[in-house]
């Protein structure tokens, strides 16, 4: 294991205890307090996952997040002390692939990383799958709604895999956590809902009114069909 993680936490004791159990797993940390700081690292030097506070001098996390995403689908990990709805969903439709709250344990933040970082570089046979205009290409990682690419994070790739693995079959929200996730997230549908609409926003001609990726109320998703 050499993944390189880029932690920005203006915390020093909580940086520091997270640095360290990251590094007894085998990871390679780089440790930044500074919101602008941690952008400037993040475009010079090529990391495998940004652990991201969400409250920092200089530049706050959310649009950290939102920055890093307009060049970069490296995986991206939100920590935080709020646990309030709205702070975990803008955190998320910033592009984060996950959120840890604080207090936290070293063993789950260990289990996050290395999920998400599994999503990253999971390797599947070469193959593709079709739905409509859109083309997933398993190997490659990619995407096209015909002849454009669309550029998806690895969490949305995989999701969208699934949902494409099983079109025209609904998908319930547990299924989808436990396949695209892999970790008990106490059924929060969050993670589920709103990596589904950004999912949207890149495949649909109209996220307002989508017509691939189709919400079956009080169970879960079906695309196509």
């Amino acid at each position: 294991m050499d993944e390189k993680i880029l932690l920005v936490e203006d915390d020093v004791a909580i940086g520091e205890i997270t640095a360290r159990g990251l590094e007894q797993e085998g990871f390679r940390v780089t440790t930044q307090a500074d919101g602008r700081q941690a952008l400037v690292l993040a475009r010079r030097e090529q990391f495998d996952l940004v652990l991201l506070d969400v409250m920092l001098p200089s530049l706050d996390g959310f649009e950290i997040c939102r920055q890093i995403r307009s060049w970069s689908q490296v995986p991206i990990i939100m920590l935080t002390a709020k646990t309030d709805t709205v702070d975990v969903v803008v955190g998320l439709e910033a592009g984060a692939d996950d959120y840890i709250t604080k207090p936290f344990e070293m063993p789950e933040v260990v289990a996050r990383v290395r999920a998400t970082l599994r999503r990253a570089v999971d390797t599947a046979p070469p193959d593709s799958l079709t739905v409509g205009d859109l083309t997933i290409d398993i190997a490659a990682h990619r995407v096209h709604k015909g002849d454009s690419e669309v550029g998806l994070t690895a969490t949305e790739f995989r999701l969208l895999q699934v949902l494409a693995e099983h079109a025209g079959q609904v998908m319930t929200r547990e299924q989808l956590l436990d396949r695209v996730w892999e970790y008990d997230y106490q059924s929060d549908s969050r993670l589920v809902d709103t990596a589904i609409k950004r999912v949207r926003e890149k495949i649909e001609d109209d996220a307002g009114s989508p017509q691939l990726i189709q919400t079956v109320r009080g169970v879960g998703y079906r695309l196509g069909g």
